[in-house]
């Protein structure tokens, strides 16, 4: 480990923040405060959208692995960084380190969708794909930092990245002074920490809630505990917060300065990242929708006005469209259904005709005539519909049972 890495690491002030707001000019956009007149009805408050989704490489992550790698003595920039990530930190680390020319080495594991991988390649860094996921990926890169003496840039766990992520809180404060709670997704920690360091500093009466992913939420018990504790197995769709276990420098924060952490469904984070394209035509990653999921869960429960701070927009176009249908489903707009018929012409035909009644709008159609489960006059159809809510959904099942059609469940 090279001797800059070694160091104590020190807290994060509201002057280290304010510091990396300097360092960041010029660097970082100002990104937008879009309200939503949605989320504000269902709400009954004001309710803003902080766009990080369309900062500089997609998300936040710029913000502070530009800090980082700027703060570096001019013999470690001469050895390099290297850094371990799926996506949006690659891409960060990447295009901060062309911008401060330093060589960048950037780890990822070879199911790292390619998009992401050739975006990290067209903004300077070097890419190594190896492991098949980021544990095995994030050994490889520290492996490397120790045998070349290069700088390893972690994705949260250090006061220099956690700065930098704190000049979306004083961004918020500006765009929206009023503000009385904010929401932001968490994975390891450094975004809501470094958010909490310049708001509450500046407003401590503004509520700071992180939202982790039901099936990656390692802060609820690590602050059940009091120190850092591992999640077994972390599994969720949103890639940009499955962290198995929170940062030592961001959890101290985050257990001083974060005011609650709520956790949301992979159908909830399917539902807010459909809402945001549909509402607020914002292209948003299942990570960078996970304000937006807790807001939909529990709209009666937070005071405004409230900021979402959608934190990344990188999604695989692959994953995008499971998601959508995944979201469309999770809304009661997708149905699929199996049906028995009996083998004979225009069964099929009749089939759609009662559909096509019930206004239910078939996307596909699979027709099985031969399996040892059916009978010799018997076929099954599977249809994948899209339909237009659950009261929908409930009547295309009962027009088909009325229609004397065996729906298997």
């Amino acid at each position: 480990m090279n001797h800059r890495t070694a160091r104590p690491l020190r807290s994060v002030t509201l002057d280290d923040v304010r510091g990396a707001q300097k360092m960041l000019s010029g660097v970082a956009r100002t990104t937008a405060m879009e309200g939503s007149r949605h989320l504000s009805q269902l709400v009954g408050a004001p309710v803003q959208l902080k766009c990080e989704n369309l900062q500089r490489t997609g998300s936040f992550k710029l913000r502070g692995a530009y800090v980082r790698i700027a703060g570096l003595l001019p013999e470690e920039r001469a050895a390099g960084v290297v850094a371990a990530s799926a996506g949006n930190h690659a891409q960060g680390v990447a295009l901060a380190s062309s911008l401060l020319g330093v060589h960048a080495t950037v780890f990822m594991p070879h199911g790292a969708p390619l998009p992401k991988v050739s975006a990290t390649r067209e903004y300077g860094a070097e890419v190594r794909l190896t492991g098949q996921v980021v544990d095995e990926t994030l050994a490889a890169a520290q492996d490397y930092a120790a045998r070349t003496g290069a700088v390893f840039i972690h994705p949260f766990d250090h006061p220099d990245i956690i700065a930098g992520q704190g000049t979306v809180g004083l961004e918020i404060l500006e765009q929206c002074p009023e503000v009385r709670t904010i929401l932001v997704g968490v994975g390891g920690g450094g975004l809501v920490a470094g958010i909490a360091v310049a708001v509450k500093a500046i407003r401590p009466d503004v509520r700071i809630i992180g939202v982790q992913a039901e099936g990656a939420a390692a802060y609820p018990p690590s602050l059940a505990v009091g120190h850092p504790v591992a999640v077994a197995s972390p599994a969720t769709m949103a890639d940009g917060i499955k962290v198995g276990k929170p940062g030592v420098v961001p959890f101290g924060l985050v257990r001083e300065l974060v005011d609650e952490m709520r956790t949301v469904t992979e159908d909830q984070l399917s539902a807010a990242l459909l809402l945001c394209l549909e509402r607020a035509k914002l292209v948003v990653e299942p990570a960078g929708a996970s304000p937006v999921a807790a807001l939909l869960a529990s709209p009666d429960t937070f005071e405004g006005p409230v900021v979402c701070v959608l934190s990344g927009g990188n999604v695989d176009p692959v994953l995008l469209q499971r998601v959508l249908r995944h979201g469309m489903a999770a809304q009661g707009r997708y149905l699929a259904v199996r049906l028995l018929l009996t083998d004979r012409p225009g069964a099929l035909a009749t089939l759609l005709g009662v559909l096509s009644g019930v206004d239910a709008n078939v996307l596909d159609v699979s027709h099985v005539r031969t399996d040892p489960r059916l009978g010799l006059s018997e076929v099954e159809v599977e249809l994948h519909l899209e339909t237009k809510g659950p009261a929908h959904c409930a009547e295309v099942g009962q027009c088909l049972r009325d229609a004397g059609y065996t729906v298997i469940p």
